[in-house]
């Protein structure tokens, strides 16, 4: 097939999927779009070799067919590589097309010049991204159709640009769907981003997904079969589909959990979709369609969810309830009614669509508070971007105010974050809470169905300590803002203070003072003097003490420094442990602390700061946190060969407690010769004991085999490796 022929297909595959409420007009203006666009991308083409146009045709195709977004936001896509690629500037596009796909395709442009580079900070970028919901939401749902393309098509792309915008799309983009309400795209990005970063667990756990749905096709079709004949017998219009977790969803529970994949038990998950019979609200039908189905299947109590009373932050309606199947098999069901399915498969578009006239949602509450911290004018990127994540997948909670009202929280927040939440300067005030009537500190946790009332008083003022157990993303900002407006001032303070001493000692106002009281109290910076002297911490007669004293002999130091390394034992100790920290030192690579990653482990290299590079394994949290911000700093590297080091790793056992196990797995392990215990600690309880052992050693294969060995060990039931925090 010819490019022409290619473009063509595409164009029209795109016409096909355009809204049905799409006028003669819209269509005239998509084609114009395309034409410009077309023309104005002639002859260059992508890192895969296809044309470039193919890739904006692909945008606004996800952009109709899968978010569901209007004639503009097509125009948009189609358009939103024209200025940052071409000569054509924003004014062309305003007069040719208007001012609001003008203003989009800006907004876009703004975010790519940024987000596709390798020299800036993609944390910075991302705030530029979220800045623009201020103007217009579509840019964002536009950039995430995008991404959603550019993963689709990233085998064309170097190994080291696939982790970084993988890692990208995992950290920023996949929770931006997900609060964005496009539920089927969080989890393809989601999966797409695991292929390209963990290939190997990927294609072990979707084989295994695809082998339990031929396993239990059957089963599914046993357990609808009853629920079939109730709902038709009740006159309902109905689809049930079955699915099942997606990849990354079960390594995550893996992961999160450690546990194999045999021990997931809520694999599939059975949706019933309704038509609405009229007269009949909603709600009312999806609590009689749940009564129709735990009248023939009982139902697990505790794993009802009920989002049809109270939707979540993104939109999302649905009732989801467990109930045990016809062979001891438990089965997630979710009902929900055609609206509610396509605001869940649609999100904000469908969101949007079916809100009335001056009806305000909790998605269009989470935006507003979005723009409130963007507001506070001291966040550095990095910051706004943790703070900004905290509050994107976290799981929520409903609490009530004194009169009733109901307010959304994530899971975890406390009384102080209630109170943010309800306003600015009542969070800068509070004291304390009535929960349930009942008193509590600022940092209780709250519980879902909670009722609060806050507590305040004027001569409150915002503690440090707060940051420590304040879970929103609101919370943390007003705190750290007072912190910041503060430390100004008093930075203020200091310099006046500082300025001061100089002009009475007659000294001349160069770098040579304030480095000279820097060393002598080892502040690490200017700002970090100023503070102390603004709050008195550090006298006026100190820092003139200190800048009066003349210079030291450096000979002195060196030979006090030599006079402590005596010839005791005690200083040749101090001596060994000197030459290897300048062995170490020497090294350009340092091993994460956070991860331990040991030879055989799936690493990747950070170099942020200074000039080594640390080591982590791809799969660490805080790795995927720096790839995500800082993607030019990524430093592809492997395993090649190593010095005969050990490095520390934890397994974790369980099992059947019997006399002398404890014995044998230690016994075992000092026959190992290239393995070492450095700790060793058991606990018994009701006849199930659980160990923890810290072991050096020189690589994965030879913590493998000691694994095996021990797991087959009569007793032992599970010999795990513990990750990061779990540690």
């Amino acid at each position: 097939m010819t490019d022409q022929e290619l473009i063509k297909e595409a164009f029209e595959d795109l016409l096909r999927s355009l809204r049905k409420d799409t006028t003669k007009e819209e269509r005239q203006k998509i084609k114009e779009a395309f034409e410009f666009a077309n023309e104005a991308h002639k002859g260059v083409r992508r890192r895969s070799g296809e044309p470039y146009i193919l890739h904006p045709l692909a945008v606004a195709k996800i952009a109709t067919r899968e978010i569901g977004l209007g004639t503009t936001s097509v125009v948009s896509a189609l358009l939103h590589d024209v200025v940052e690629d071409t000569d054509y500037t924003v004014e062309d596009i305003s007069n040719l097309f208007g001012p609001k796909v003008a203003s989009i395709v800006d907004g876009l442009t703004k975010i790519s010049g940024v987000m596709g580079s390798d020299t800036s900070q993609q944390a910075e970028s991302f705030r530029k991204m979220i800045l623009t919901l201020a103007d217009d939401v579509r840019v964002i749902l536009i950039k995430i159709a995008d991404r959603l393309h550019n993963m689709r098509t990233l085998a064309s792309m170097p190994e080291h640009k696939q982790v970084k915008i993988a890692s990208e799309t995992l950290y920023i983009y996949a929770p931006l769907a997900h609060r964005m309400g496009l539920h089927a795209i969080k989890t393809e990005l989601e999966d797409l981003s695991m292929k390209y970063e963990h290939p190997e667990e990927y294609q072990v756990i979707a084989q295994k997904i695809e082998a339990y749905k031929h396993q239990f096709s059957g089963l599914f079709e046993e357990f609808i079969k009853p629920i079939r004949e109730s709902l038709s017998n009740n006159e309902y219009v109905y689809t049930i589909t079955a699915r099942t977790k997606s990849v990354y969803s079960v390594w995550l529970k893996m992961q999160r959990r450690n546990i194999s994949f045999d021990q997931i038990y809520d694999l599939l998950a059975v949706r019933i979709v309704f038509k609405p019979k009229e007269n009949q609200p909603e709600k009312w039908q999806c609590w009689n369609i749940y009564s129709l189905i735990t009248d023939i299947y009982s139902p697990k109590p505790e794993r009802i969810r009920d989002w049809v009373s109270v939707p979540k932050t993104n939109g999302y309606e649905a009732l989801h309830l467990t109930v045990m199947g016809p062979e001891g098999q438990w089965f997630e069901v979710q009902i929900r009614s055609e609206r509610m399915d396509e605001i869940a498969e649609k999100g904000l578009a469908a969101h949007w669509k079916y809100k009335g006239e001056g009806e305000s949602s909790e998605l269009d509450r989470w935006l507003s508070g979005i723009k409130e911290i963007l507001d506070q004018p001291d966040a550095t990127a990095l910051e706004f971007l943790d703070e900004f994540k905290l509050n994107l997948f976290a799981k929520e909670i409903r609490v009530f105010t004194p009169k009733g009202y109901v307010r959304t929280l994530p899971k975890g927040a406390t009384a102080l974050d209630f109170a943010y939440d309800i306003h600015t300067e009542i969070g800068n005030t509070c004291i304390g809470a009535k929960v349930n009537h009942k008193l509590v500190p600022m940092s209780y946790k709250l519980a879902s169905g909670d009722q609060v009332e806050v507590l305040t008083s004027e001569k409150q003022k915002p503690q440090k300590e707060w940051l420590e157990f304040v879970v929103t993303a609101k919370a943390r900002t007003h705190i750290n803002a007072v912190f910041k407006k503060y430390r100004k001032e008093l930075v203020r303070k200091g310099i006046d203070i500082f300025e001061g001493v100089i002009k009475r000692l007659q000294l001349s106002l160069t770098s040579e003072p304030w480095k000279k009281v820097l060393e002598e109290y080892g502040f690490a910076n200017k700002d970090d003097l100023y503070v102390e002297l603004g709050k008195g911490t550090l006298t006026e007669e100190a820092v003139e003490k200190v800048l009066k004293k003349k210079n030291e002999n450096k000979f002195i130091k060196y030979w006090k420094l030599q006079f402590l390394w005596n010839s005791s034992k005690e200083g040749d100790e101090k001596k060994k442990s000197i030459k290897e920290a300048m062995d170490t030192a020497d090294s350009e690579f340092m091993i994460a602390p956070c991860c331990n990653p040991i030879p055989g482990d799936d690493v990747v290299g950070m170099k942020i700061a200074g000039t080594k590079v640390t080591v982590h394994k791809r799969s660490c949290p805080e790795a995927i946190r720096l790839m995500a911000s800082f993607g030019d700093k990524i430093v592809p590297i492997k395993w090649v060969s190593h010095k005969l080091m050990s490095f520390l790793a934890v397994i974790k056992i369980t099992g059947i407690d019997r006399p002398g196990i404890v014995s044998e797995i230690t016994t075992l392990i000092a026959k190992e010769t290239n393995v070492s215990m450095r700790m060793i600690h058991f606990d018994t309880c009701d006849g199930i004991f659980e160990g923890m052992i810290h072991l050096y050693v020189h690589n994965t294969a030879d913590l493998s085999h000691v694994i095996s060995r021990i797991a087959a060990l009569s007793g032992v039931e599970n010999v795990i490796r513990m990750e990061g925090e779990d540690k």
